[in-house]
């Protein structure tokens, strides 16, 4: 892969190319996908989206949407420094073609911002409720009308393919989704391949799958556009992940690893004592003793650590990926970038304790348990409601219900694929409130 290839200004749905020596640099065109992305709808909805803890009324306690404002912070840095380096490596880049460092930038903070667009309510538990509904509840009847692929992707329901579905599908009067660069839809898909074969090797990019069936031939051009070598085989699709990806996981990672830990904190379910001693021990290089010991306050305590924290991996992660830069333009580099850094094992011990005090704490899985029981009805609901539609059996429960739906959900479509993905992308968009309003209208509640 090339860099000149990779920083592609061309949007998607455009059929001419864009030069980097004509954008105004006034309103750059990577800069341009970030505020389309931070001004859609979709976005907006993660204000009340589930980071970690579900449906908390605490202020200090992240959502999806301030977790992906400070992604898209830690994203612009590490892309700035890791930019810097590279035009110093490659001058023609900023001579011959006009790049600047902090055009590397603007592309990681925007498919940082958009990192979790796709992600459904009740955080990653929404996913695994949408999969279970098709292995192993109701939807598991439309096994046999669907091909593997197509029965992997409602399996597997993963918000990162959703993500790139909402960035890239046209409709009526948007053609291109949100029109995006190539550059930043490639750097926002994490795991460039289909949902089979599933993990076929430990390669970081084979984790997971980024696109449904539906959205194949959209990738293929966004691939084909940045020059991503293809790793397929046997008819499979996949590709070597765009080099700044691996920025844009850095950055979610550090992010969720350190504040996702603070949250723990501030809500009392780690205690504060331990908790520093473990932040401490990832700053021990940078930390002012004297600075530290004047603060009278755990947040200020913990703010003063998560700053260094943050600032020490985002100079580590930017390390690993200049020192590793051939290996990733090969496609060769298989990890995260923090998985090669001397930090590892103050990051896998601060993680642990997250996992064991926070993401398994018993308020967030008896929330997550709502979330299952919600996500259940909302699919059943829904998908009886569009075929019986179809099929022209709707009783007048299903006309009601899909009276609700506002055009959101084409049901003269004739694929079943389609129809289930398309309940399914609907569900996704809720945000957690909504869907327990839904929810709450459809079993007669009252609220």
């Amino acid at each position: 892969m090339n860099w000149e290839q990779l920083l592609s200004l061309k949007r998607f749905g455009d059929n001419h190319k864009r030069l980097r020596k004509e954008q105004d640099e006034t309103r750059l065109g990577f800069e341009v996908d970030y505020d389309r992305i931070i001004f859609s709808a979709e976005f907006r909805s993660l204000q009340d989206k589930t980071q970690v803890i579900p449906l908390s009324q605490t202020d200090f306690v992240h959502t999806r949407l301030t977790h992906s404002l400070e992604v898209s912070v830690v994203g612009r840095t590490l892309g700035r420094l890791a930019g810097k380096q590279l035009i110093e490596k490659y001058p023609h880049l900023q001579n011959i073609h006009g790049y600047q460092p902090n055009d590397f930038g603007a592309i990681v903070a925007a498919a940082a911002l958009a990192h979790d667009i796709g992600n459904p309510p009740f955080g990653h538990s929404g996913e695994k409720a949408i999969g279970e509904f098709f292995k192993t509840g109701a939807g598991k009847q439309y096994k046999s009308e669907l091909t593997d692929k197509e029965y992997q992707d409602l399996c597997d329901f993963e918000g990162n393919a959703n993500g790139f579905k909402i960035l890239t599908e046209s409709r009526l009067g948007r053609e291109g989704g949100i029109r995006l660069s190539y550059s930043t839809l490639g750097a926002f898909t994490k795991y460039p391949k289909e949902s089979l074969p599933k993990k076929p090797t430990t390669h970081i990019a084979d984790k997971k799958y980024g696109f449904f069936q539906s959205d194949k031939k959209a990738f293929e051009d966004v691939a084909n556009e940045l020059g991503l070598i293809s790793r397929g085989s046997d008819g499979n699709m996949s590709y070597a992940r765009h080099p700044l990806t691996f920025l844009v996981e850095a950055a979610d990672d550090i992010c969720y690893t350190i504040i996702d830990f603070e949250d723990g904190i501030n809500l009392g379910l780690i205690q504060e004592e331990f908790a520093l001693e473990y932040l401490i021990k990832l700053v021990r290089d940078s930390i002012q003793t004297k600075k530290y010991h004047q603060l009278s306050t755990t947040q200020d305590r913990i703010s003063y650590l998560r700053a260094l924290a943050i600032n020490t991996l985002i100079n580590e992660a930017v390390s690993v990926f200049i020192e590793n830069e051939e290996a990733i333009l090969n496609g060769t580099f298989q990890t995260g970038l923090l998985d090669k850094s001397k930090y590892e094992a103050q990051i896998k011990d601060i993680i642990n304790i997250s996992v064991n005090n926070v993401y398994q704490s018993k308020e967030v899985v008896e929330k997550e348990i709502l979330g299952y029981q919600v996500i259940n009805i909302l699919l059943e609901t829904y998908v009886s409601a569009i075929n019986n539609e179809y099929n022209g059996t709707a009783s007048n429960y299903n006309k009601l219900i899909l009276n609700t739906l506002s055009g959101s959900i084409d049901t003269n479509e004739d694929l079943i694929y389609k129809r289930l993905l398309s309940v399914c992308n609907y569900v996704a968009s809720l945000s957690d409130s909504r869907a327990i309003l839904i929810y709450k209208k459809i079993k007669g509640i009252a609220f």
